[in-house]
């Protein structure tokens, strides 16, 4: 009887249990319709893969000493174990292609550029497909790609036993990229329409791609002493995994799509000849090129000029990462109250980057390096906090507002900065000296920075968001829409059929910037 009455009283608790849990579920499915916290978690996801991809980037760097260890040890054991001149030779062969002749004193930093670019030459290849494939089925499934090859990539990162396999686990890191991070950005800026909000979504991750840059060599180093060389790709894949299983919880990819995918959005290559996207694009490479340039260059001229420490090149760039998240700070504040000199912000911030980055030679320790560094990183904030949501503002208003090709450019516009970093800087400071590098890089911001004067006239038609508090009643769909509303409110003119308004000085205006053209219809329709 105490047996039976034991199995009852179990019995039930395993239903109250199942309940509540029933119950939880329930709670959690209503949570999850609810557009203000999903969108929060949609944030929280494209973060993290965000910075996932940007820590698998530099977590190799205090590893790659180990892997030059093993390649160089790889060579002699290689041949003592050969037997016959047949076997010599073929050995011979494969140390020639793999690690090429003389390694590792003479190509030991050609290969190591060549790892490094690899990931963002592929990237820059991907992206155009990428942003036209995302177009075509939406953000969602196409992060959810991007997070796969991710994992994959940093899974043989951990594997990896010779160059061959790790240059491979690099370039498929940049083919995930070119998925993940493409439409990671697009889905932020479709789910926040308002101009400040989607300002300040952007704003936080980038600061979550600057953290995950500037974190990941002393995690990478730290695990890679006390743990072993393996563990940090595997906490990494880790991670990369719980964020796709999140993914897959919260936006359902394979569900009911949602309205990108009935939106068919503007071709990649007509975007890319609309001069105000083609100014912005041109902004993002020049500003992140003294980054990219430095990058694989400074510890070399540290070490020679200034006699630095092990610990003070690893940690060059790491108080850098509070002046960036500051610059992306006061660029959303200042955003907010004045949308209209979003120009004015990144032409500042190139100035500061040119500046900034001539003085770096000039240098003679390394807290006088600390600051034309943290320079760079405060003026690049500037730039891509003003200029992100400047893209979408701009696919609003001349385009169809589908997002993933619009910022596929902008990611081929880092990746051609990063591309040319690790191959090209070194062979700029042997031919013509780390001088000269600096101040071409610094001349270079200077003079582009008044280009973007060709976007103030755009920028001029941001609401600020006072206005927007005194619209009409009705809800606004997007932000081209906000415009529209706030014109008819002032002048109070009757809508056109098409969806615009007739008389409208905005869509005068509209058009004056992009010229007659068979797309006007569909610019007020889908907008």
């Amino acid at each position: 009887m105490a047996t039976e009455g034991g199995a009852g009283l179990a019995k039930s608790a395993v239903e109250k249990l199942s309940d509540a849990m029933g119950e939880k579920t329930k709670q959690l499915g209503t949570a999850m319709q609810d557009v203000h916290r999903q969108r929060r978690l949609i944030l929280v996801i494209v973060c993290v893969a965000l910075f996932l991809d940007n820590m698998l980037y530099m977590v190799i760097v205090p590893i790659m000493p180990s892997y030059l260890a093993m390649w160089e040890a790889e060579i002699p054991a290689r041949e003592s174990n050969a037997s016959g001149a047949n076997a010599r030779g073929a050995n011979a062969s494969w140390a020639t292609s793999v690690l090429g002749p003389g390694y590792p004193p003479e190509n030991e930093d050609i290969k190591i550029g060549v790892l490094f670019a690899s990931k963002a030459i592929l990237q820059l290849l991907v992206n155009p497909l990428s942003g036209t494939f995302i177009d075509r089925v939406g953000y969602d499934i196409p992060l959810l790609i991007g997070l796969t090859v991710m994992f994959l990539s940093t899974i043989i990162f951990a594997l990896a036993e010779n160059y061959a396999t790790l240059f491979a686990a690099r370039s498929l890191q940049g083919l995930g990229s070119a998925f993940a991070d493409t439409s990671g950005i697009a889905m932020i800026a479709d789910k926040y329409t308002e101009e400040s909000e989607r300002s300040r979504a952007l704003g936080i991750a980038l600061a979550f791609i600057s953290f995950g840059s500037l974190v990941a060599p002393p995690f990478g180093g730290i695990l890679y002493q006390f743990a072993g060389r393996r563990v940090p790709f595997l906490v990494l894949a880790s991670v990369c995994l719980l964020d796709g299983l999140l993914l897959l919880t919260v936006i359902k990819p394979f569900g009911s799509r949602t309205r990108e995918n009935m939106l068919v959005g503007t071709p990649i290559h007509r975007l890319m000849i609309d001069p105000y996207i083609a100014v912005v694009a041109g902004a993002l490479t020049t500003c992140n090129i003294p980054l990219a340039f430095l990058e694989p260059t400074i510890a070399t001229w540290m070490k020679k000029n200034m006699g630095a420490s092990e610990w003070e090149m690893g940690v060059t760039w790491l108080p850098a990462f509070f002046p960036h998240v500051l610059g992306v700070y006061i660029t959303v504040k200042l955003a907010a109250k004045y949308p209209h000199l979003q120009w004015f912000y990144g032409a500042l911030g190139m100035v500061i980057i040119g500046a900034s980055s001539c003085t770096v030679p000039a240098c003679r320790n390394f807290g006088q390096l600390i600051v034309p560094l943290c320079g760079i990183c405060f003026g690049i904030a500037l730039v891509d906090t003003a200029l992100l949501p400047t893209l979408a503002f701009l696919v609003d208003l001349r385009h169809v507002s589908v997002y993933g090709s619009v910022y596929a450019i902008a990611d081929i516009s880092y990746s051609v900065a990063y591309a040319l970093g690790p191959i090209v800087a070194s062979q700029i400071v042997h031919s013509l000296g780390f001088v000269q590098l600096n101040l071409g890089m610094g001349l270079a911001n200077v003079l582009y920075a008044p280009v973007l004067l060709f976007l103030k006239n755009v920028c001029q038609m941001k609401a600020s968001h006072s206005e927007r508090n005194i619209l009409l009643e009705e809800g606004p769909k997007g932000l081209y829409d906000t415009i529209k509303m706030q014109e008819r409110k002032g002048k109070g003119k009757t809508p056109h059929p098409a969806g615009g308004m007739e008389g409208n000085s905005v869509d005068s205006y509209h058009r004056d910037l992009t010229g007659p053209s068979e797309e006007d219809s569909s610019d007020y329709e889908y907008s």
